[in-house]
């Protein structure tokens, strides 16, 4: 990963933008967890419904990555950090 070489400068707009994504990423991340809890805790109580609720506990990790992953790439783009 390459860092700048020289000091970055950010505007106000582009710090409340970076604020703004960091706290949609939270939001899904926290909604994903939710997500999972919630499927696994009704396949606790309800074996028969693991079939059911198998697709959509498989998917949050993807969908936290995901989230993870684009905040990421527009972090790096804002600071310039390039990777190799």
């Amino acid at each position: 990963m390459a860092l700048p070489t020289q000091p970055v400068s950010l505007s106000v707009e582009q710090i409340a933008d970076l604020n703004r994504r960091l706290s949609q990423m939270r939001h899904d991340i926290n909604n994903n967890l939710s997500v999972l809890v919630a499927a696994v805790e009704l396949v606790r109580y309800k074996p028969d419904a693991l079939e059911k609720w198998l697709a959509s506990i498989a998917e949050q990790p993807v969908r936290i990555s995901e989230s993870i992953r684009e905040f990421s790439a527009e972090f790096e783009k804002t600071f310039g950090i390039t990777r190799p």
